[in-house]
């Protein structure tokens, strides 16, 4: 029997490496895997700088530990069972079903046999959701957050929420002052292995992202900053508790130009990879609170985020796929413009949030919804599209937690948990971040030269999707808006909104 971790389950303190403390350890790096799509290149020296290097951990621990590098998994498992024929793989269980009938095909087929247990990397397991949920259509965050929060005690007080209230976030939407500014997030100095990684990943992996129809290149990304080790995610995690906590609260939605990080936590990277536990995480916020290190409502805002929406995600993706990935209860059919992959745009606040999407393969939740995906939706673009970009992109982005935010939170593809479309016009952006005043865009223009294109685009989303949304009893208020505006305004916001779906199509929007 061994143990096989996949790249994205380098958990070692619980699961089969801690069930089975004398067995073999299998990982695999499969090439044409890291090319399945173009991905950013500190996403791939993520993965497989952390694959390395919990390969050498193990090794030094006295672990057995066979490292294949083959171009695909197929070709890794021939040899490891040419090697140990019969031998039983054991491994954390994929999210889907799908994917677990593809994994045992790929080892029987080799010569092996599979036996999945618990994923570890979250706290809910397919059960407890399952019952929850029941044969329910959909899903509603806050009841399954709320049963959570019961089921594990965290943040509670008997059978009542710490502090009375289950949600804090009418809190958690300020505005930092204009002096205000954010402590330095930590940044991870590559070591020789990750510098070696790295560069394999520059010359093996070249193209890609500037291949046609992409449209871009990477021009020059800042240094790798991640955290590849369990050490190092450790002390990240100190890092956010300590210095970033206490804040996240309140400005958690909140965005500047020159404050890629806020106050947030960047520790997503770490608890998809399973350098970090959920478990663990919670407690250390819960603890910074008890403490008197942190305010309640930034300790439940967190772990709101960690407990409540990413296991509710990747639940969804369970149950919903394949379906999710190819929703689009909208058709929406525009292509992806191509400043999403270049950068190059005069709107100020997209042009920041891609540029650092470009060179970091990172932004925050808000500029991932209210920016990117909120003018994908109202642009009309196709969901599938935009998943794709952002699993491309973002260096802690997986398929299971992509897909429900982007095709269902941020494009209202699928209608399975999202109970309205996340649209808004300029006025959001003006009002939570700091982008408007340097844009040259007029941030109260709808129509005409120098308008918005978040404006013509918002009313021009609502005028042609009015038969599907206008009975949403969430929409009422701003049809009733749109009621407002006679057939002359009306006409001016789709000849505006063309024009500028035109301009975004030539690349000079």
């Amino acid at each position: 029997m061994t143990v096989w971790l996949r790249g994205d389950h380098l958990v070692r303190r619980r699961g089969p490496l801690a069930d089975r403390p004398n067995e073999r350890v299998v990982l695999v790096e499969a090439t044409s895997f890291a090319r399945k799509l173009p991905y950013h290149p500190h996403k791939l020296t993520l993965v497989f700088s952390a694959m390395r290097h919990f390969r050498d951990e193990l090794r030094d621990a006295g672990r057995t530990v066979d490292y294949y590098r083959e171009e695909t998994f197929a070709d890794a498992l021939e040899r490891h069972f040419e090697a140990h024929p019969s031998d039983t793989l054991v491994t954390p269980a994929p999210v889907t079903e799908r994917e677990r009938d593809r994994l045992t095909e790929l080892v029987e087929t080799a010569g092996g046999s599979v036996e999945f247990v618990d994923d570890e990397r979250f706290v809910c397991s397919p059960a407890q959701f399952d019952e929850w949920a029941g044969e329910a259509d959909g899903y509603r965050h806050e009841d399954f957050y709320r049963f959570l929060r019961r089921e594990t005690g965290y943040l509670m007080d008997g059978d009542r929420p710490v502090g009375g209230e289950w949600n804090y976030d009418d809190q958690n939407r300020e505005t930092p002052p204009a002096d205000w500014t954010a402590p330095d997030p930590p940044a991870f100095e590559p070591d020789a292995l990750t510098r070696e990684v790295a560069a394999w990943v520059d010359e093996t992996f070249a193209g890609g992202y500037d291949e046609p129809p992409y449209g871009g290149d990477w021009a020059d990304p800042a240094p790798f900053r991640w955290p590849v080790t369990r050490r190092q995610a450790v002390r990240a995690l100190d890092d956010f508790v300590a210095n970033r906590l206490a804040e996240y609260g309140p400005y958690q939605d909140a965005m500047r130009c020159d404050e890629w990080a806020m106050s947030h936590s960047l520790l997503s990277t770490s608890l998809n990879l399973g350098l970090l536990g959920p478990r663990e995480v919670i407690k250390r916020a819960i603890a910074a609170y008890e403490d008197d290190q942190a305010p309640l409502n930034s300790v439940e805002g967190f772990v709101r985020q960690v407990l409540g929406w990413r296991e509710f995600l990747r639940h969804v993706y369970r149950r919903e796929m394949p379906a999710l990935a190819e929703a689009n209860q909208l058709g929406a059919e525009e292509d992806l413009p191509p400043f999403y992959w270049t950068g190059e745009t005069n709107m100020a606040c997209l042009a920041d949030v891609v540029d650092g999407v470009r060179t970091r393969g990172y932004s925050h939740h808000i500029e991932r919804l209210m920016l990117l995906s909120n003018f994908a939706l109202v642009y009309g673009v196709d969901p599938a599209q935009l998943n794709r970009w952002f699993h491309a992109g973002y260096v802690d982005a997986f398929h299971w937690v992509t897909t429900p935010n982007v095709v269902e939170m941020g494009l209202f593809g699928a209608g399975v948990f999202a109970t309205k479309p996340y649209a808004a016009s300029a006025n959001y952006v003006d009002r939570m971040s700091d982008y408007c005043s340097g844009c040259p865009y007029y941030k109260t223009k709808t129509t005409g030269e120098g308008a918005c294109p978040f404006n013509a685009l918002y009313w021009d989303f609502l005028d042609r999707n009015e038969g599907q949304l206008r009975s949403n009893h969430r929409m009422g208020l701003v049809y009733g808006h749109l009621d407002n505006k006679d057939q002359e305004e009306r006409e001016a916001i789709r000849e505006r909104a063309e024009t500028v779906r035109t301009m975004a199509t030539r690349g000079d929007l």
